[in-house]
This record gives structure tokens, sequence and C-alpha cells, in this order.
């Protein structure tokens, strides 16, 4: 008896001391052993039940951004007074051509103070310091210039990070669905991977936008130059007359306007008018006889 006792003691430690490898071993021996254990019905709920996360491997938790390239998004906001807008457009557009960048806007205003012109150039990151050091040659002082960086290496692997798990669970869900034998069982499959794909598709176009503001810089110029405006030489004498006129009219109107808000007040004294003068005929005609 004491043998016996002692061997079961001996084969309970032995199994409390073993190790498995990795975390997908732990996993799957589990699910074996429920499977083998489990009745049949409880069989089919745990195959249509939602698949659990993937382990994350050591290695892939030991990473951090430090272990990356770095995703950082460059931006530049440039004001300036020129002499000469031509000239000045002409050589930011070679500028564009030198760094391989491109045009995303160009337009052109003008007011009674300054003609301006405002140009928004997509350029290579690697060539974005460069470029505004090539514009900035000749420009006394800048208005405003302003250049931003933006740090989003963290953001970039978080979202990855997600990508690829969102992309096995959407495999394991793929992998029930062959499995599934009822229509009711295929349909919440179905329906669960058009959410998970909807999700996919998401952070793909978000990391895709990431990418893009980090690959390609965005530059903001505006560049202007003064105008002088001469009052009176500038304005010819029909002009004038014309402008007289239209004031003159504007006044009569007004005025007219204005009696149309009193009429009630007009109204009132032109019958108290004609009450006291009707009055003031019959007493007149007392007196006469």
């Amino acid at each position: 008896m004491k043998n016996i006792i002692f061997g079961l003691f001996l084969l309970a430690a032995l199994t409390g001391c073993k190790k498995y490898d990795s975390d997908e071993d732990v996993y799957a021996v589990e699910a074996m052993e429920m499977d083998m254990d489990a009745p049949a019905g409880d069989k089919m709920y745990a195959e249509m039940a939602p698949p659990p996360p993937p382990p994350v491997s050591n290695a892939a938790a030991s990473q951090t951004p430090a272990d990356y390239e770095q995703k950082i998004i460059k931006n530049a906001e440039l004001r300036f007074e020129t002499d000469d807008l031509s000239a000045t457009a002409t050589s930011i557009q070679n500028a564009v051509q030198k760094y391989k960048a491109q045009i995303q806007q160009d337009s052109e205003s003008k007011n009674n103070y300054e003609l301006s012109r405002y140009i928004v150039v997509r350029i290579p990151s690697k060539n974005f310091e460069n470029f505004i050091a090539d514009i900035s040659r000749g420009i006394s002082y800048f208005e405003r210039k302003e250049i931003t960086t933006q740090d989003v290496t963290a953001e970039y692997i978080d979202l990855s990070a997600r990508i690829k798990a969102k992309k096995v669970l959407e495999q394991r869900y793929l992998e029930l669905l062959k499995k599934a034998g009822k229509v009711s069982e295929m349909l919440e499959i179905e329906k669960e991977l058009s959410a998970i794909r909807e999700e996919i598709e998401a952070q793909e176009g978000r990391l895709r936008y990431m990418q893009n503001q980090v690959t390609m810089s965005t530059v903001n110029i505006q560049f202007y130059k003064k105008t002088e405006v001469q009052a009176g030489a500038t304005v010819s004498y029909t002009s004038k007359m014309g402008n007289a006129i239209k004031s003159g009219f504007n006044a009569l109107s007004t005025f007219f306007i204005g009696i149309l808000y009193l009429w009630p007040f007009i109204l009132i004294f032109v019958i108290v008018f004609f009450v006291v003068r009707r009055r003031l005929r019959k007493r007149k005609k007392y007196n006469t006889d």
C-alpha cells in the first residue's frame, strides 16, 4: 500500500514539474484535452465560439519603438515679402523639379494693398530640409516660418500589430467556416468575418495615410508684393459724378422710406389740420353774419 501511495505521489510531482516550450503548445494541449473530455454538444459550441487572440511571442513583446525605423511627419508654413512675384514663383518651381517634389496647389489673389500667391508643395521627406534652405535664399526675413515635426512611430507600430492580429483572427474564422455544418453557423461566422474585414480595411487605410504623410512632407508657401493706392488720381471726374448721383438717389430713397415709417403721425396731422380749418371757417362765417 505504501509503495502505491509513493508511486502516485511521484507521478504527480513529475507531472507538475513538466514545462511547455511555448504558449502555443499550452493552448494546443488544453484545446485537445477539452475536445477529448467534452460531450458532442460542447464540442460544437467550442468550435463555434470566437477564437482566442493569438499569443504574443517573447520576441514581439520585447520590441520597442527604438527597434523600428522612426516615422516622422514634417510640415512647414512660410510667408514672406518679395519684389517680384514671377521670379519667386520660378525659383520655387525650379526647386520643386530639383528635389522631385510636386505642386499640389497654386493660386493668386489681389486686393488694394498687395498681390499675393499661395503654393502648396508635397516633397519627399528626405529632401525637406534642403528644399527649405534652397527657397530661403535671398529672403531677408520671414513674416512667418513655422516648421513642425510629429513622431508617429509608436502609433505606426501599434496599428501594424493590430492589423496583423486581426488577419490572424480572420484566418481562424475562415477555418471555422470550413467546419460549420449548419446554415445558421455559417451565417454567424460570415457576419463576424465581415466585421473583422471592415476593421482591417479601416486600419489599413489609416496606415497608408500615415505612411504617405511620413514619406511626403507638406510645405505651404505664401509670398506677396505690396501695391500703392493713389486716391483721387485713379478715379475719373465722370466716375465722381456718377457716384454723386448715385449717392443723391440713395439719400432721396432713404428720405421717402423714412416718411413711410411716419405715416400714422402724418395721417393724424392731416385730420387735425382739416378739423381746425373747418372750425375756423365756421367761426369766421359766424362773425361775418
